[in-house]
This record gives C-alpha cells, sequence and structure tokens, in this order.
C-alpha cells in the first residue's frame, strides 16, 4: 500500500447546495470537498451570507454587471480561500488539548498515515525539547483540504443582453463558470462532468494557470469524472494535444452514485478499474509525451518530470473493507464517499426536515427518475418536498414549474427560444400536443406521466442551502429536491464528521441493520435492473441497433461476473470481504442475467 501523509478521501459535490460551502466546514481539518459553481444567483447569496458572518464587507455583484456569473464566482472562492487559511492559521496556534480543531486534525487521519504516527509519538512524549519539536513539526505540517469546484460540461447554454442578442461565446453558462475558477486566488482543481465539451476545454488553454510554470508546477489542475477508460483516454487525448495534463481521473459508478447517472454499456465498476491498474502507465506517458509536444509548439514551458497523474473512485463505498480493497487491490490514489455525508450536518448542508426523512428513510425510498429536463437517470428521493410539491401540481391541473434561471432549457420543440422540459410551459404544450393526437387513454396517461415527471433542479437542488441557513428563497420556492445515491440506505441517523470519518477509516460502523451486499454487488443489481427495464421498453419495437446495444450489454454484465469470480483466490483470505456471500450473490444475478430474453428487431418504419 501506498504510504500517506494525509487523509484518503474526499467529498464529491452534491446538487447545488449541499457542498457549496463545505469546504468552510471541513476544509481546515484536512478534506478535500467539491462544490458546484453553475449556479452563480446561488453563490452570490451564499457570498452575501459568508461576508456578514466573517465580518467582511459585501459589495454586491449586480445583475448589470457585465461579467456577473464569473465575478460572482471568482469573488465567493476567494472569500472561502480566506475564510479557510485564517481557519488554518488559527489552529496552528492552538495547544495540543482536547477539544481544539487541531486535535481533531490529527485524531480524524488514518491509522496508516504518516503524520498519525508522529502524532502519536508526541502523546506519549513526556513535556520537554523533544515533545516542543514534534509539536511544532506537527504544526508546520497541517494543510488544508483543497477547494475544488465542479462544472457539468453539458450545463452550457448560450445567454443574450437584455436586447435578445446572442452575447458572445465565452459568456455561456459552462465557460463563464470556468473563468470564474481561473481568476480565482486558489490553487486546486476543477472537475469536469457528464462528458466532453471540445468548447469548453478548448478554452482551458487561454489561461495560463493550467500549464505549467518553468519547474513543472501547475496552480490550477484539470480533473475528469469519467465512467469508464475508454471515455478516459479520448477526453485525456482532446485535452492533452492543447498542452492541457489531466491531473486526476475521478471514476464514478454508472449507476451507483447520486444524482446524475451515466450508466455504461453494461461495464462494471470492478473491471473499469482492473484496466485503470493495468493501463495506468501506458496512459500517463502516451498523454505526457502528447502534452509536452504541444507546450513546446506553443513556445511553453514543458514537464521536466512526468507529472502525478492520480486515479480516484466513487460510487456506492459504504465499509471500511471496500474502501481499503479499492485503495489496495486496485492502488487507487483516493476515495469519494458523497452520500453518506448528507447525514453529516457538519459537513453539508441539508434542511432539517430533509435531513429526518433521510435519517428514517428506506430502501425503496430511493430510486432512479427520469426527473432531470437533461434526459438522463437520475437518483432521486421520493420523500423530498419537491417530489410532493410537483405531485401536488399535477392534481391542481397544473403540472410543471415557473422557470426563472433556466439552466437546463435547451428544448426548441414549440419554441424558437430555448425552454426546459420541466417547465410549465413546456409541459402544457407537450399535453395539449398529445390530446390533439386521440390516443388511447392507456397510452396517454403513460406518455403524461412522463412528461410530468421532470422536475425543477435549478431551484429544487439549491433549497435547502437557504431553507438551512434561514434565507428566504427567490421567488419564495422553498420545495426542495435531493439527489442521494441508494448506497444511503444503508445509514440510518444523523452522524458527526467524526464518526463518519472513523467509520470510513474502520475504526466504528455506522450502519444500519438492512443486509447490505458488496459495492460491486448493489451496482451489478442495479445494471439487471436496468437491462431488464430496456428490454422490456423496446420488447414491442426494436431496431437492429438496438439490439445490438443489448446484447452487448448482456455480454459485459456476464464478462463482468466472471472476473469478480476470477477475484476469489486473490481476496478470499481477508475475512471483511465475506467472500462466500458475495459468489453467491454473483451467481443468482449471473442466472438472471442469462435469463433476459432480447427481443427480435422488426423493420421500423
Amino acid at each position: 500500500m501506498k504510504e500517506r501523509e494525509y487523509h484518503t478521501f474526499h467529498i464529491p459535490v452534491m446538487g447545488l447546495g449541499y457542498t457549496i460551502d463545505s469546504p468552510v466546514k471541513v476544509a481546515r481539518f484536512g478534506i478535500s470537498s467539491v462544490i458546484s459553481i453553475i449556479e452563480d444567483h446561488l453563490i452570490e447569496r451564499m457570498r452575501e451570507f459568508y461576508c456578514i458572518k466573517f465580518e467582511e464587507k459585501y459589495i454586491p455583484i449586480t445583475v448589470d454587471h457585465e461579467d456577473r456569473r464569473a465575478k460572482r464566482i471568482t469573488e465567493y472562492l476567494n472569500l472561502l480561500d480566506r475564510i479557510v487559511n485564517k481557519q488554518v492559521a488559527d489552529m496552528k496556534l492552538q495547544p495540543f488539548e482536547k477539544g481544539q480543531d487541531i486535535v481533531k486534525y490529527f485524531e480524524m487521519l488514518p491509522e496508516s498515515s504518516l503524520l498519525k504516527n508522529r502524532y502519536l509519538k508526541m502523546l506519549l512524549l513526556e513535556n520537554g525539547q523533544e515533545k516542543e519539536t514534534i509539536q511544532k513539526e506537527l504544526r508546520n505540517k497541517i494543510k488544508a483540504g483543497s477547494i475544488d469546484v465542479n462544472i457539468m460540461t453539458k450545463c452550457d447554454r448560450m445567454n443574450h443582453d437584455d436586447e435578445g442578442t446572442p452575447l458572445p461565446v465565452e459568456f455561456a453558462d459552462a465557460m463563464a463558470a470556468f473563468r470564474g475558477f481561473a481568476f480565482s486566488n486558489l490553487s486546486s482543481s476543477v472537475i469536469f462532468s457528464a462528458g466532453m465539451n471540445p468548447r469548453l476545454y478548448s478554452y482551458c488553454e487561454t489561461f495560463a494557470d493550467f500549464t505549467p510554470d518553468k519547474n513543472g508546477n501547475i496552480k490550477k489542475k484539470i480533473v475528469l469524472k469519467v465512467s469508464d477508460y475508454r471515455s478516459a483516454l479520448i477526453q485525456g487525448k482532446f485535452l492533452a494535444k492543447k498542452g492541457l495534463w489531466i491531473s486526476e481521473f475521478r471514476i464514478e459508478s454508472g449507476l451507483n452514485c447520486g444524482g446524475h447517472a451515466f450508466p455504461t454499456e453494461g461495464l462494471l465498476l470492478g473491471p473499469i478499474l482492473e484496466e485503470f491498474h493495468l493501463k495506468r502507465n501506458e496512459l500517463s506517458l502516451e498523454l505526457l509525451t502528447m502534452c509536452n509536444e504541444a507546450l513546446k509548439q506553443k513556445g511553453k514551458y514543458s514537464f521536466i518530470a512526468e507529472p502525478e497523474m492520480k486515479v480516484t473512485v466513487q460510487g456506492g463505498i459504504g465499509t471500511a473493507a471496500e474502501n481499503k480493497l479499492l485503495l489496495e487491490h486496485y492502488q487507487v490514489d483516493g476515495t469519494g464517499w458523497g452520500s453518506p455525508f448528507l447525514l453529516v450536518p457538519e459537513a453539508t448542508n441539508v434542511d432539517d426536515e430533509t435531513l429526518k426523512q433521510l435519517a428514517t428513510a428506506k430502501k425503496d425510498d430511493y430510486y432512479l427518475s427520469h426527473a432531470s429536463p437533461l434526459g438522463i437517470p437520475f437518483n432521486n428521493f421520493k420523500r423530498s418536498s419537491s417530489e410532493k410539491q410537483r405531485k401536488e401540481r399535477i392534481e391542481k391541473n397544473r403540472p410543471g414549474s415557473p422557470c426563472y434561471k433556466k439552466f437546463l432549457a435547451f428544448n426548441t420543440e414549440f419554441t424558437e427560444e430555448p425552454i426546459c422540459t420541466a417547465s410549465r410551459e413546456y409541459q402544457n404544450l407537450k399535453i395539449k400536443s398529445l390530446k390533439a393526437q386521440n390516443l388511447p387513454d392507456i397510452l396517454l396517461n403513460e406518455e403524461m406521466d412522463r412528461i410530468t415527471e421532470k422536475d425543477c433542479l435549478c431551484e429544487g437542488l439549491g433549497a435547502g442551502v437557504l431553507v438551512k441557513n434561514h434565507l428566504n428563497p427567490a421567488h419564495n420556492l422553498t420545495a426542495i429536491s435531493i439527489c442521494p445515491g441508494p448506497n444511503l440506505a444503508y445509514f440510518s441517523n444523523i452522524f458527526s464528521l467524526n464518526e463518519m470519518v472513523n467509520h470510513i477509516y474502520g475504526r466504528i460502523s455506522i450502519l444500519n441493520s438492512l443486509p447490505r451486499p458488496h459495492m460491486f454487488v448493489n451496482e451489478l443489481k442495479m445494471y439487471v435492473d436496468y437491462l431488464k427495464n430496456e428490454i422490456d421498453k423496446n420488447v414491442l419495437e426494436i431496431s437492429q441497433k438496438q439490439k445490438k446495444y443489448l446484447a452487448n450489454f448482456q455480454s459485459n454484465l456476464i464478462e463482468g461476473i466472471e472476473y469478480y469470480k476470477s477475484l476469489g483466490p486473490k481476496l478470499k483470505h481477508d475475512a471483511e470481504m465475506q467472500w462466500d456471500n458475495i459468489l453467491e450473490d454473483l451467481s443468482n444475478l449471473e442466472s438472471k442475467v442469462i435469463e433476459l430474453v432480447l427481443p427480435e428487431p422488426v423493420v421500423i418504419g
């Protein structure tokens, strides 16, 4: 196992608001977290909130500011940077006494940490010169967690001025958000998620902070969230040819995650990790060659030594044993723990009512929905106030949401100007169109359910942080959307930061009594269910192309199961793995996959 000094996990981005200020809560303890920077209205509200809280002068960046979106993001990130730096500076002055943050910092580190071992040695010493020397050494070693940002690359809507004239391309949503990060004082990472955006990726090379200095250091790093090796290779090459280095590939389970789900073609997490493990050095060398060549052609500094290229993984991790497997067997550099931190008020923002609901939720309260206007599967929570509001609007014959922010307004089926499929305007137009077709009642109702399932995420995913901090959401839209992964079903309580970190490192277990299969088995089950649903959807009408996709999906699942079975001899000695149970679950799911019968293609007009 690699020698490490600091934490081996990070807190991924969650929604628009759930991790928007997590650095203020956890960065001083060396824990890295990721905030979404797509929603500049919410960011400006939080900047005002924290300026008041930390007694800084707040100067509003109003809607008439020429580059308000980027400017708001820059100022907020700089504010977070100042707050965290001050927290760390204050902590370094604290005595090593119980109850102090400096003690909490070192005690939360994993037992494998060299720094933790040094701290434990210091505790055993009598007061004297040696103890003082080690304490000084420990203080100097304190390092804040990274303040990283996330941009969902699909959220790159073009914008217009007050007269309706299209603004230059750099004012598109994702482009402006990126510029806000690029102009900030942070030395951290931007995580690109949801696939490749060539326009955005090309924009990166115009900022010097993303290329190496004469010593080979990069001030601002690029992280790609990917679902498989092929995606990493394609996107990595695109960026490397522009002289941009990928400092980390962040692998996320296609289905066993929170928020939007990007299912692979039946490629399972284990085999994906194995491919990264086997080809990691090859990938790094290929990208470095391309990157250095591009940098030299542009007359910029190139890398003298091979820069670090991390591989991390997230999605559905629930036990210390699973965490250990990922770190030791696949040699990943770190893991992401997302949804469980929704139950940790010290780390994330969940309003009191939703927090109680999550802490008492049942397994079937978590489900994969079609609520997202992006048309991408979305992990949802049945008991949320947003779901309640959506159903009430339908009952009142007023389906859909008012659309003020328009971040997901991409549909032009009925209008020249793009509108959101979750909007009241779109749903009314679509339902009217359907009724004009004189469809059978059963088919009409199915189509209407499909349309009205879309929900407003721009408001719902940000409302929680405002409600929690007693800030009135704009237009009084207080209904809260939340998007935990299905793994949260195995956690049922409200936890302290210390409890969650202790669980991650195996010092305690905070799982509930619900029988929990291994994370690989949980993901496999989700893929089997997903495939079955896809087959059922296409049973009456399927093309040759669709059948080929389903057949490939089924074949990949079977290959993945065989791969997991082959791990037995390597991992069976680890009692924590409970390998016999895993094998039994794999066999049962394999039978279900084999039993699935693909429909025969028909000629589609």
